[in-house]
């Protein structure tokens, strides 16, 4: 596969990969905003509402591994494919099913959807690069799911409210639909080595891809205070009288976020590890200490921007290094490892921002998200050493 690879990162495939890894984060944030509310129209009580909500992320926690595996072994092409019209069916399930109990198994069916199409495309882009850009390549990787992550809730929350949620929950199924088309245009499908697809059986099956843990636990971390703050700066902002205009918080951070991508594109590569986390340890602690003080629109912003200092670069650094760390065999479980840490940061920041929130004044909110950063540094100090070597084994390998 490397024989086709161009010196350049923006070929035509990966240009193709980038946008279908954009409808496809865009179809998926686009309905998670109206699930809830969705769920319970159908007659679904608040808790069973909660379970449909959650589905995607039980699905993901547990399946991710055996995603990996397979895209290890099986043409990332192929395995796209699979997910985007999982996705498909999963979605437009959500517009035609009749009652909740059918919207939890088209739940069901779209997170599978979801579990292939995020690993499988992470690593198909990493097949698609000259490898001493893959840091650069997951950059722009993350640059469009953080766009669509932003765009995506936006737009949904503000058109069902005039269409309704069926007719409005149809763009998400074009979406989906647009990665299966969008795909078919790439050239390289990424088929791995006749001999990595048989010689290993089913008792060579791996969980987790090791070298990168340390990884997938430090975006854990950092993901819990970015998906509570998604899930509850609305609420924080109408509990505190605030004047602020909180539905541009997200933009904000999506135009920063564009901003730093574009000008430190090529330094994924080449800068280690250990002053990347520091930079957005000190970032993620400002901008959680400005939204604890915040009073105004110019408070609001900065805390915007710390965020894409912090989540937003972090996100790509870990991508990256964990892609650096693996073996070439073990890329796709490399990318099912780091996804299983945004998965339990994805889960556990609206989790705690519940409990925080029904047990202290909403003053604390953000005081006590602060406790991630001790515990970001010392698990990079356990490990700083494998973490800090990730760039220089990645160049002497380029070399």
């Amino acid at each position: 596969m490397a024989d086709g690879k161009k010196e350049t990162i923006f070929s035509k495939d990966v240009v193709l990969v980038m946008a279908a890894a954009f409808f496809f984060m865009f179809s998926n944030m686009y309905c998670n905003p109206l699930i809830n509310g969705y769920a319970k129209s159908l007659g679904a009580s608040s808790a069973f509402a909660g379970v449909i909500v959650g589905m995607m992320s039980i699905v993901a926690m547990f399946l991710r591994p055996i995603a990996g595996n397979l895209t290890d072994r099986f043409s990332k092409y192929q395995l796209s494919l699979i997910g985007g019209l999982l996705s498909f069916v999963g979605v437009m399930g959500y517009v035609l099913t009749p009652n909740s109990g059918m919207l939890l198994l088209f739940r069901l069916i779209n997170g599978l959807g979801y579990v292939l199409c995020t690993v499988c495309m992470t690593t198909w882009l990493s097949y698609l690069v000259p490898f001493s850009h893959v840091g650069e390549a997951m950059s722009f990787y993350g640059l469009m799911n953080a766009l669509a992550m932003s765009l995506a809730p936006a737009i949904s929350i503000d058109l069902y409210r005039v269409i309704g949620y069926r007719l409005a929950i149809v763009i998400s199924a074009i979406s989906a639909l647009l990665v299966v088309v969008t795909i078919q245009f790439v050239s390289n499908r990424a088929v791995p080595d006749s001999a990595a697809v048989l010689a290993p059986g089913l008792r060579h099956l791996k969980i987790i891809q090791r070298d990168s843990l340390p990884v997938a636990a430090l975006i854990a971390l950092f993901a819990i205070p970015y998906f509570a703050t998604q899930a509850d700066i609305v609420s924080y902002v109408e509990q505190r009288h605030l004047n602020v205009a909180v539905g541009a918080y997200f933009l904000i951070y999506a135009v920063v976020l564009l901003a730093i991508r574009l000008v430190l594109r090529n330094q994924f590569d080449t800068v280690r590890f250990g002053v990347w986390l520091v930079g957005c340890t000190i970032a993620t602690a400002f901008y959680l200490v400005m939204l604890a003080i915040m009073e105004n629109n110019w408070q609001m912003a900065l805390a915007a921007a710390g965020m894409a200092l912090g989540y937003g670069i972090i996100y790509s650094v870990c991508q990256s290094t964990a892609m650096m760390l693996a073996p070439g065999n073990e890329r796709g479980l490399a990318s099912a490892t780091f996804f299983v840490g945004m998965d339990i940061g994805m889960s556990l920041g609206p989790i705690a921002g519940g409990i925080i929130d029904s047990l202290l004044p909403v003053e604390y909110f953000y005081p006590v998200m602060l406790v991630v950063v001790p515990v970001i540094l010392l698990i990079y100090l356990v490990n700083r050493r494998k973490l800090n070597q990730a760039v220089i084994q990645h160049q002497q390998d380029v070399n």
